[in-house]
This record gives C-alpha cells, sequence and structure tokens, in this order.
C-alpha cells in the first residue's frame, strides 16, 4: 500500500499560507533532497524517461507530501504550460486538488477533472480510477465511485481495491456485497485487521451475531491492541444478550484507551438496559467531559436521572440536547426527536412523585396529540400544545433507599419479586437481561396476585380515583404502572385511550423480521412456522382464484425453503408480483364460529432481490371493540370461577381458571392494546392470576424448540406464540407444557401489600433503585 501520499505531512498548514511560505524557504533544502532521492527511484505515477522533467515532477510531489498543496499546483501549472498533455502533472494537480479539500466544490471539480483527463489519456492505470473514486465517495457519489473501484479491481486486482470498494458496499448497506469484496481482500492478503473487522461488522448489521463474534476475535488475533474490534465484539455480545461478555469486550478496549468515547458510549447504553442505571450514569457523564456535545450521552444522562428520580439534574440534562438545534438541511438527531417528549413526562412524573398513584390516572391526564405523536416518535409539532408545569422546588427529588432500611418481609418481598421478573426472561438472542425490568415485573406479579384475591374475595379496589369492583383492564393496569415507571423512555400507553382521529387511522405495531438484508434474530425461529402458515393461505387463495394453475403452485410451494424464496411464486398472479399479504385469524370462544382479525404477514421485493419481511397489528375501533367483548366474558367467567375456588378449591376448578387465564391473555396478545411493553405486561399478569388461583409458574421460557405431542414448536417468544398458535386451547397447552404449573407456597400470604406498600410513584422509584444484591446469598423459599 505505499505511494507517493503517504508521505509525512508537515504541520505548516496550521498557520495558514503566509506560515507555509516562510515554512517552504526554510525547507528548500530538505525539498530538493527529497525530491532528487524520488526523481532518482522514479516513485511517483507516471514518471519519464527525461531525468530533469522527473526532477521537477518529484518536486511537485514532495510539496504534497509536505501539504503544500497551492505551492504543488502552481509547479505543476508551470510544467503543464510548457508541456501540456505530462500525465504525471495533470495526474498529481488533481491529486493537490483533492488534497486541498472537498468542502470546497471547486477543488472537488477541479481533481474530478484532472483524474478524467489523465483516464482518457492513459485508460489502463487502476490507480487513477481508485484515485477518482476516493474523490467522488465523499461527494456522496458512490455508484460512480463503485463504478471506477470495479474498473480498477478489473484491471489489476489488489487487496486494497477489494477493501475500498466493499467500504463503499457497506456505506450503502449492501451488506452481502460488501462481505464478499471482504472476503476476497482477505483471500488476497490474510493479515488486515481493519478488512477483517468490517467482514465481521457485514455479518452484525445483517444480524448474524455469532459469525459476526467469530470475524471479530480473528480481527484481535491479527491486531491484538485493535480497540475498535473490541468495542464491536462488545457491542455483538450485547446484542446477543450476553452481558459478562459485552462488559469483558468493552473493558478491554477502555483499558487500552480509557478515553474512547464511543465504548464508554455503548457501555452506557448497555448499563442502562441492563438496569445497571448508576453505572450507566458513571459511563455518560465520563463521555460527555471528553465529549460534551454529544447528543447520546447527553440524552441518557438526562434519562437515567430522571429514571432514577433525580428530576433537576435530568432535566437540565434534557434541555442542552434540546438547545442543540439541527442546521438548516440536516436531520435531526433521534435524541434531538425524542428529548421533548421526555421533559413533558419528566415534569408530569416529579409533579406526581407523592401523588397516591390511585388518584390519578396518566392515560387520561397525558394530553391526547402529546399521546400519539410520541408513541408514533414524530417530530414535537403538536398544535395549541401546553406544556407541562414546571418543577415544584416543594417537591424534592428521590433519595436513595439502602435495602437494609426496609423492614425484613419487605426485604423477603423485593427478593421474591427479582425472582419472579427473572422467570419472564426470554432465552433467545437479542433479549439483554434488565434486572430493574425484572423486579418491577416480579413486583407487578405479585400486586396482581394481591388484587386478583381480593376481587375473587369480593373485595373493592381503589382506581382512577374511584372504589369499585375490579375490572380485567385494571388487573393489566398494575403492571403497566410498573412497566412505565421502569423506564420512562419508552412510551407504554393504551391505544385505544389515544384521539379519535388516530384510532379511526389504525394504530400499527410493526416489527420488521427481514428488512433488505438485515435478519431480526429475535424472531428468527418463528420463520419457518411463519411460512408454513402463507404456503397454506397461499393455496387456499389460489384454489378459489386460480383453480386451473393450483398444482404448479403447489409444485412450485414444495421447493420454497426461505421466506426469501416466495417472491418467485409471485409471477403466478399478476396482481402480487411486487408483494403479498397474509392476515391471520383468530377464532371467538364467545361466539363460535367468528373471527377476528390477527396480525398481518407482508412480503415485498425488488428489482435486486432484498424483501421486506414483515408482521403488524391494526389497532382500529372496530378491531378493539370485537376484542374487548371477548375478553370481557372470559373475565366474567374468570370472576365468577375464581369465587368458586376461593370457596373450593377442588382440582377441576383450578385447572378451568388456569385455562380462562391463558385464554384471556391469548387475546391480549393478539390485540395488542399498549404502544410498547405487551409482552412483559401480558405474562406478569398471567403469572399474578395463577399465583392468586393456587398454581405458581416454576418453568422458565425455554430456549428453543422441543419435539413435544402438542406442538412441533415451544414458545421462544410468549407474545408471538400466542400470535402465531391457531387458537386459545392451543396457546394454552403450548404455555402449560413448559410453565410446570405446581402449588403456590404458603409463604406468599405472609408477604406484605405491594400497593400499601409502595403506594406513590417516590416509593416505587425507590424500590427500583435499592442494590439487593445480597438477595442471591438468601434462600427464597418458592416451592
Amino acid at each position: 500500500d505505499s505511494s507517493f501520499l503517504h508521505f509525512h505531512e508537515s504541520d505548516c498548514d496550521i498557520g495558514g499560507s503566509s506560515s507555509c511560505e516562510s515554512m517552504l524557504s526554510l525547507n528548500t533544502e530538505k525539498i530538493l533532497s527529497q525530491a532528487k532521492l524520488l526523481a532518482e527511484q522514479k516513485r511517483f505515477p507516471f514518471a519519464t524517461d527525461n531525468d530533469n522533467t522527473n526532477e521537477e515532477l518529484a518536486i511537485a510531489y514532495v510539496l504534497i507530501g509536505n501539504g503544500l498543496y497551492d505551492e504543488a499546483i502552481r509547479h505543476f501549472s508551470t510544467m503543464l504550460q510548457e508541456e501540456p498533455e505530462l500525465v504525471s502533472a495533470i495526474y498529481g494537480r488533481g491529486i493537490a486538488y483533492g488534497k486541498k479539500g472537498l468542502h470546497d466544490m471547486k477543488n472537488a471539480e477541479l481533481a474530478l477533472f484532472e483524474l478524467s483527463r489523465v483516464i482518457s489519456l492513459e485508460p489502463d492505470h487502476p490507480e487513477v480510477f481508485e484515485q477518482r473514486a476516493e474523490i467522488l465517495s465523499p461527494l456522496g457519489r458512490i455508484s460512480e465511485a463503485l463504478s471506477d473501484l470495479t474498473k480498477a479491481i478489473q484491471l489489476q486486482p489488489s487487496a486494497r481495491l477489494y477493501r475500498h470498494r466493499g467500504t463503499l458496499y457497506f456505506i450503502s448497506e449492501d451488506y452481502a456485497t460488501a462481505h464478499e469484496d471482504f472476503q476476497h481482500s482477505l483471500e488476497l492478503n490474510k493479515n488486515q485487521p481493519i478488512a477483517m473487522l468490517y467482514k465481521g461488522l457485514t455479518f452484525f448489521h445483517r444480524g448474524l451475531l455469532k459469525e459476526a463474534i467469530e470475524s471479530f476475535k480473528e480481527a484481535l488475533k491479527q491486531k491484538a491492541d485493535f480497540i475498535d474490534a473490541y468495542k464491536s465484539l462488545g457491542q455483538a455480545y450485547r446484542e446477543l444478550g450476553n452481558f459478562d461478555a459485552a462488559t469483558e469486550s468493552f473493558q478491554k478496549a477502555l483499558l487500552l484507551n480509557q478515553n474512547h468515547v464511543q465504548t464508554l458510549q455503548l457501555r452506557g447504553m448497555m448499563l442502562y438496559h441492563h438496569g445497571s442505571l448508576d453505572e450507566a450514569l458513571k459511563n455518560f457523564k465520563r463521555c460527555l467531559q471528553l465529549e460534551p456535545y454529544n447528543e447520546v450521552c447527553q440524552y441518557m444522562k438526562g434519562l437515567s436521572h430522571v429514571a432514577m428520580g433525580q428530576f433537576y439534574e435530568g432535566i437540565k440534562a434534557q434541555t442542552k440536547v434540546m438547545l442543540n438545534d439541527p442546521l438548516p438541511g440536516q436531520k435531526a438527531s433521534p435524541e434531538y426527536l425524542k428529548v421533548k417528549y421526555l421533559r413533558e413526562y419528566s415534569r408530569y412524573l416529579h409533579a406526581h412523585l407523592d401523588t397516591p398513584l390511585t388518584e390519578y390516572n396518566t392515560d387520561l391526564d397525558l394530553p391526547g396529540n402529546f399521546k400519539d405523536h410520541w408513541a408514533k416518535n414524530l417530530p414535537f409539532l403538536i398544535e395549541n400544545y401546553e406544556e407541562q408545569p414546571g418543577l415544584q422546588p416543594h417537591i424534592k427529588d428521590v433519595l436513595f433507599q439502602n435495602f437494609e432500611s426496609y423492614k425484613p418481609d419487605v426485604q423477603e418481598l423485593i427478593c421474591v419479586a427479582d425472582h419472579l421478573g427473572s422467570m419472564m426472561q426470554y432465552e433467545t438472542p437479542g433479549f439483554l437481561p434488565n434486572k430493574r425490568i425484572h423486579r418491577a415485573m416480579g413486583l407487578a406479579t405479585l400486586e396482581v396476585m394481591q388484587a386478583v384475591q381480593r376481587t375473587w374475595a369480593n373485595s373493592k379496589v381503589r382506581m382512577n380515583g374511584k372504589t369499585r369492583l375490579m375490572q380485567w383492564r385494571d388487573m393489566f393496569d398494575i403492571a403497566v404502572k410498573w412497566r412505565r415507571i421502569a423506564d420512562p423512555d419508552q412510551p407504554v400507553l393504551w391505544l385505544d385511550q389515544m384521539p379519535a382521529q388516530s384510532l379511526s387511522r389504525g394504530f400499527n405495531n410493526h416489527i420488521n423480521l427481514i428488512r433488505g438484508q438485515v435478519i431480526n434474530m429475535r424472531y428468527l425461529e418463528y420463520f419457518e412456522k411463519i411460512l408454513r402458515f402463507i404456503k397454506d393461505r397461499i393455496l387456499v387463495y389460489h384454489g378459489a382464484n386460480n383453480p386451473k394453475g393450483l398444482l404448479e403452485v403447489r409444485e412450485a410451494l414444495e421447493k420454497v425453503h426461505k421466506v426469501e424464496d416466495l417472491l418467485p411464486i409471485m409471477k403466478f398472479n399478476s396482481k402480487t408480483r411486487d408483494g403479498f399479504t397474509v392476515n391471520t385469524k383468530v377464532p371467538s370462544l364467545k361466539d363460535q364460529g367468528k373471527e377476528y382479525d390477527g396480525f398481518t404477514i407482508t412480503i415485498t421485493g425488488d428489482k435486486v432481490g432484498n424483501i421486506l419481511f414483515s408482521v403488524e397489528t391494526q389497532t382500529t375501533e372496530e378491531r378493539t371493540q370485537l376484542y374487548h367483548a371477548e375478553i370481557d366474558a372470559l373475565y366474567k367467567d374468570l370472576t365468577a370461577k375464581g369465587k368458586i375456588l376461593i370457596l373450593s378449591a377442588e382440582l377441576g376448578e383450578v385447572d378451568a381458571v388456569c385455562n380462562l387465564i391463558l385464554s384471556l391473555v391469548y387475546y391480549f396478545y393478539n390485540l395488542m392494546p399498549l404502544s410498547r411493553g405487551s409482552s412483559v405486561i401480558a405474562y406478569s399478569v398471567i403469572m399474578g392470576a395463577l399465583m392468586a388461583s393456587g398454581k405458581e409458574v416454576s418453568g422458565k421460557i425455554p430456549k428453543g424448540k422441543a419435539s413435544i405431542k402438542i406442538s412441533k414448536y415451544i414458545s421462544l417468544l410468549v407474545d408471538f406464540e400466542a400470535m402465531t398458535a391457531p387458537g386459545s386451547e392451543a396457546f394454552s397447552k403450548i404455555a402449560r407444557s413448559w410453565m410446570n404449573l405446581k402449588s403456590i407456597s404458603p409463604s406468599y400470604k405472609s408477604l406484605p401489600s405491594v400497593s400499601e406498600t409502595f403506594p406513590t410513584l417516590r416509593t416505587m422509584i425507590e424500590v427500583l433503585n435499592t442494590d439487593s444484591s445480597h438477595c442471591l446469598k438468601k434462600t427464597i423459599v418458592v416451592v
């Protein structure tokens, strides 16, 4: 890779042109000496057979190497006046224009003009095409740059050229083609840690995390002090959900450079989403010491403070992000788009820190358009919006509460909650354990259990400022309040409480399974099941609309083993050649034979073979009312059977109650009635309601497939299992197969009331903040 461009550049350009001129006069002897050596060895492009010409050319190239671009341009121009087609001078002048700075379009245009002249005179030199590509790519003219690099590779393939072109494909998000180029580059030269890193990144961005990890490890074998490889390895482990391995990799990167801002930022993000807010905050503060205008670290610092109840510091950090307005034409960062929502919500939370949770309703309090825009992640452009009141000085921030300061029975409550919350952890790649969410949802489970038990004993509950019998939504609202406060960054909102115009248009919960070359690893285990469903629906469709072509379609479908292979099947129907949608149906228990809309599977393709494979649920008012009627009927039945169960705990009654709980939540999962968090909220309600019936979930959600009599699949993701089950009975059977239900421990009855122990936001935040690491040392009796 050695070339004339790799001279040590002097610092002369720091002081401007006058500084350069004085330095030039001081270094004339040195420049002439370097030029003489360069000319003798002909170590510059397009050297001639004339020694005098070569010496003159060498002087100009040395000037470039020393950062004296204007002087080099003048020198080349003088030579070109005498010899207009002196290729080396044209080439050198093009290089000098490029080096002057592409921020000035005039330099860029002149550089491209000169390099194009060289190509017209000498079309068989790969380095000129490469050099022109280096000018084109920063200008955003990627396709032209790729074309030049392809021509250079055709003329003379090299590891460098493949790596250069692979980098451009990578920037263009064509990760598969980029991977091929990095592979070719490494075949020509194995010892390239940067190419190996980028090869790993092409895997990472396609969701192929295990392959990415292997490549990052290989890069580290080649370069043991490769900080970016350690950083990328840490991020891959984080995406995989392996907290310990990610922590180790980030730590190794920071041992090499304790001021590596990107690693501090990524480690802080991981710690926040692991529920270690205090540790996360240290990383964001260090990041901001090194880079005060880092928007991500500033936003996350504000978020961490607010999540821990430190509202004054939190809102101060949020305001700094708000002041960082994007320049005209500049795209706003995700943090800038989100921060005003966070600030308004932070003010709302602060104002309600000490108000009993039973006396207000967040969904009703927050303005409709605010909720709608926040849930859809839209820019904060809300007409006639009235800001939340500023922080009230008499409401103090949340103080840290030592675990030991809680009474022994409350300590036991916290430890049991931690255990229950950990039972909800998905073991599927892509889900990082979050101990803060675990505790919140463990407490939600216990509170649901206690509330359901009171309801079955004919006791009323206090909700939203009213005392009444508990309804099914109240049961879920218990879990909603805990999920909300565990992470205030995420808008956990009831979709049917959105403004009427939003509901009439439909509110979509959308998940990309494959987008272009990016595979969503979280749902990979479900691709085969969804594919089987799609194939069945295609046969049904053609049976009704294309009976003559049914045999041909069936034969084609037998050869389809991946979702991507469905694209050619589209040619059998002109209406669907660019893509199609398939709708699932959810059978009613209330009205036998009736079906509701489930979720929509969409597959579309483009001319180059990229596909979009996605699922979404569309929450409209009509659909919501149908599901509500189903859930209402199930809840009424559940309450009646629960009251009988309290009086007589017969095995048959317990079994019926368990099935009703799972059926009710089956419809909740398919409705997807919340903007975020539906899955863990529903599972905590399952666990809490089952405990109220005298049964406890003792089995963890399994890691992968298992061959059982009930179904080929065991759920990896409870929500997706409900959404892909043919009915509530099938979902109940599959769920019970791993739940391993056991009789509840009598010790649960002696636990204090969750709602009375933590009656306000302040007390909820305190308990989520408190460290309970010694819970692990205690033996929690849950059998």
